[in-house]
């Protein structure tokens, strides 16, 4: 019996994010959030998440910022 089993990533989720300021440029509500979860799949059916990351992108600036520096403002502004 063959066997077909991996992980893959799932579809990326786009968010604004209206109510923060950029740290690098000061311009409220240019930050864009970008999340994509990775799966664990048996035959490229997807069972259980396995990681997820996260990254922030101000339009103004074209600064990216990874999980590791998101301030206190992105993340309550991401979880709302």
């Amino acid at each position: 019996m063959i066997l077909f089993f991996g992980t893959r990533p799932g579809k990326p989720v786009t968010k604004n994010l209206f109510h923060s300021t950029c740290p690098y440029c000061q311009q409220k509500g240019t930050l864009t959030a970008f999340t994509q979860k990775n799966y664990f799949h048996i035959f490229w059916i997807k069972l259980f998440k396995i990681s997820s990351t996260a990254t922030v992108e101000c339009s103004h600036c074209k600064r990216g910022y990874y999980e590791h520096e998101f301030t206190e403002e992105m993340k309550a502004d991401l979880e709302n």
